[in-house]
Parts: structure tokens; C-alpha cells; sequence
């Protein structure tokens, strides 16, 4: 057999990936070694960056027609619900201004149903290898089987097989901590934005979901409910709400859902590369953030969109042409997600460190963005997905109140 492109993964990943490609008219094949999606609390929040790229493939109208919302903030808040920083997307310059946030299922049935008819996808079939001639990768080996192919993606996940395959050694940094998220069924109605509390245990996070749900979130230590009992859970979650008072109109809601929890581990890593001749990494094979900052799905679309872009510009899939198109994607893409990185770590440590010294820098660096125009408009430019703008050394010292900045009821000069 024979494809244009093979796409290992049919995560969000993967989906774009495919249909990036395939509407570029090249024959895709889609393949994922599982049989049906599995539910888990990941990639439910899109940046306005990504809503204007899924608008061009059909996916947002499929979402929003399926119930998905629209998040007009992401605020951080103390734990009496008080904003310390309010970013107001409808501020952006973007068609599209607000978060988008709808069920992991539902987002890739979304992608599913916008590929093109040049997209075949399978799903139960395992890549058990690569096929590599003269140094390149042409192809990928099933059981029993084997698809050439002008180009392979790599959407397998941060374990990537195929990434180690080819030779791209990552060195992923784990956080010192997990998030426990619940799904909460007919809880107390909220206001209709992405709210992060920082508490004394770390961070809790809450948004709507269509159908009256809501995704909660809550830091916790690697083995902090490992073994606990009916009546250990019931004394975390008392534990919860007492840090953050706000939240205790969804306490009943908690306990009723904690069985349902999903413990996720966390942590953050960009390979050294994106490519090597023949193959591109899309997604989490290639990099991971923390979730706090809504960066994860959205670095995957963004990823899919630039490849498609460098091999169109290429116009061939002459070997030599696709392997120069994957050194502009993987030196693009790595300039950009290592600026986003920074932005997610940085985020994370204002909100997760638990340390005195953590907590201190965190609260100050919470405050001072909140209360500047120009740096606040500028991280969430950021992390909206629409144009990267690093803070200056400068900036930080603006930030942390350690200089008075008498622009900070201006927006940046770029906007």
C-alpha cells in the first residue's frame, strides 16, 4: 500500500493532522491503534489562535452546533473568589475572541467529521515500526503490512513509539504534583469563564461544560489519595473547600463525583527536533505543557496547521523537497512552543509552588500582571494563540512591582 501521508494517532494530533493535510489533496491514512475513543479529562478548551484555524476546516460550526460554549475570561482568583488577573478575550483582535470548551469525545468527533474524502481512517490497527531507506523514513509497518508513504506523522502521544524510533530522545520534567479532575453533574451554575484559584494546596480549577456540567480540578500530591477510604476522601474534599471558601456551593457536587476521578500526572518537555527526514511530530510527541494555561490541544492544531503550510509552500512530495519543508516546520514550531512553554511554566509556578518563597513571587507576579494593562494584554495575546510577544527583562520587574512602569495603563505599542 501506498499513501502520501501516514498519520499515527487520531488523537487532536492526529485529527488535524489528517485534516490539515488532506485538504491540501493528498491521500492521508489515518490509523489508531484503539478500537473507540476513551473518555479522559484532556483537551477540552480552545484558544481563539485555533478557532480561527477550525473555522477554515468546518470543525467550529460542528462544535458549537453540538452545544459547545464560549468562555469570555480566564481569571485567577483568590481563594474567596476575588479576581487577582482577569484576561478579557473579547479585547483580542480576533474574529473569534473567546475559549471554546466542549468534551474531549466530542471535540474529536468534531475533527472526525471535517476530514476530507482524501482522508481513509482505521481505527484498531497498531504501527508496530517504521520502514527507513538510506537514513529516511518512507513508510510504517502494521502487523503483517507495510504503508509507504512520502511523509509520517507522528501523533502517538508524549510516549511516543515512533519518536523514539527515529532517534529523538526527550527529556520530559514531571511537576511535583498531580491534578484529580471530576466531571460534576447538576452543579451550582457559574459564570461562564475559566476560573483558577490559588489556595494554600495549590490550584483548583472550574469550568462549564454543555449540559449544565462542569470540569473541576485540584492539585494534589503524588500519592495524596492513594489508598484513602470512604471517610479519608469525604475529610480531602472538606480539606478543599475550606482552603477555598468559594467553591462551597460545588461541595456536594465534588463528593458525589469523587468516585469518577481521574488522577493525572503532569509535566513538560520540548524535543530538540520536530523532524527527520520523512517524519513529523504533531502534539504531544513532540512537546507538553502544563494544562493550566490552555496550551496542550491548541499547540497540536497549530502544529498540523503550520506542517500543512510549509509543504504546500514546498509544492512536491519529491523526498528532498519534503525533508527541507520539515526543517522550516520543526525550526518554526520550536521557536514558538518554546516561548509557549515558558508562558505554561511560568503560569503554573505563579499558581502550583507551595513553597514560602513560591507562593510569595507567585501572589506578586498574579498581582502585578492583573494590575498592568500592557503586560496583561501581552500574556494573553500569548496564550490566545494569535502572535508571540516575549516579556522583556524589563517587564518582569514591572511585573514582580520591583519598578514602577508608567505604561501600565497602556496597551503594548505592537496592538
Amino acid at each position: 500500500m501506498s499513501y502520501d501521508v501516514v498519520v499515527c494517532g487520531a488523537g487532536v494530533g492526529g485529527l488535524a493532522a489528517a485534516c490539515a493535510l488532506g485538504r491540501l489533496g493528498r491521500s492521508v491514512l489515518l490509523l489508531d491503534k484503539q478500537e473507540q475513543v476513551r473518555p479522559v479529562a484532556k483537551g477540552e478548551v480552545f484558544q481563539p489562535g485555533s478557532l480561527a484555524i477550525l473555522h477554515e476546516w468546518g470543525v467550529t460550526e460542528r462544535l458549537e452546533a453540538a452545544g459547545a460554549l464560549r468562555l469570555g475570561k480566564l481569571v485567577a482568583r483568590d481563594p474567596q473568589g476575588r479576581p487577582r488577573m482577569v484576561l478579557d478575550y473579547t479585547r483580542l483582535p480576533s474574529q473569534h475572541n473567546w475559549l471554546l470548551a466542549h468534551d474531549y469525545p466530542a471535540i474529536l468527533e468534531a475533527l472526525t467529521k471535517s476530514l476530507p474524502d482524501t482522508v481513509e481512517f482505521r481505527r484498531g490497527e497498531l504501527v508496530t515500526g517504521l520502514v527507513s531507506a538510506g537514513g529516511r523514513v518512507t513508510g510504517v509497518q502494521l502487523d503483517g503490512d507495510r504503508v509507504d508513504a512520502a511523509l509520517v506523522v507522528a501523533a502517538d502521544g508524549m510516549s511516543s513509539r515512533l519518536r523514539r524510533e527515529a532517534g529523538i530522545e526527550v527529556r520530559r520534567v514531571e511537576y511535583p504534583h498531580r491534578l484529580v479532575a471530576l466531571e460534576l453533574h447538576d452543579s451550582p451554575e457559574v459564570e461562564p469563564d475559566f476560573s483558577a484559584y490559588v489556595t494554600v494546596r495549590g490550584l483548583l480549577l472550574r469550568y462549564a461544560l454543555p449540559d449544565g456540567r462542569m470540569r473541576f480540578y485540584a492539585q494534589a500530591g503524588p500519592d495524596e489519595l492513594r489508598g484513602l477510604n470512604a471517610e479519608g476522601l469525604d475529610h480531602w474534599v472538606t480539606g478543599v473547600i475550606r482552603d477555598a471558601p468559594a467553591l462551597a456551593p460545588l461541595e456536594e457536587a465534588v463528593r458525589a463525583h469523587l468516585s469518577g476521578r481521574q488522577v493525572l500526572p503532569v509535566s513538560r518537555f520540548l524535543a530538540p527536533s520536530l523532524a527527520v527526514p520523512g517524519l513529523a511530530l504533531v502534539g504531544e510527541s513532540g512537546h507538553a505543557v502544563h494544562p493550566m494555561a490552555a496550551q496542550g490541544m491548541n499547540s497540536a492544531i497549530a502544529d498540523a496547521h503550520e506542517l500543512a503550510t510549509m509543504l504546500r509552500q514546498g509544492g512536491s512530495l519529491a523526498p528532498a523537497v519534503v525533508d527541507h519543508a520539515l526543517g522550516r516546520y520543526s525550526a518554526a514550531r520550536r521557536e514558538n512552543l518554546a516561548h509557549i512553554g515558558r508562558t505554561s511554566h511560568n503560569a503554573a509556578r505563579m499558581t502550583t509552588d507551595l513553597s514560602w518563597a513560591g507562593r510569595f513571587a507567585g501572589g506578586r507576579a498574579l498581582r502585578g500582571t492583573g494590575r498592568n494593562d500592557r503586560i496583561r494584554y501581552t500574556v494573553m495575546h500569548t496564550m490566545a494563540g494569535l502572535g508571540v510577544h516575549p516579556l522583556s527583562p524589563l517587564d518582569r520587574l514591572h511585573q514582580f512591582g520591583l519598578l514602577p512602569d508608567p505604561r501600565a495603563r497602556q496597551l503594548p505599542s505592537w496592538a
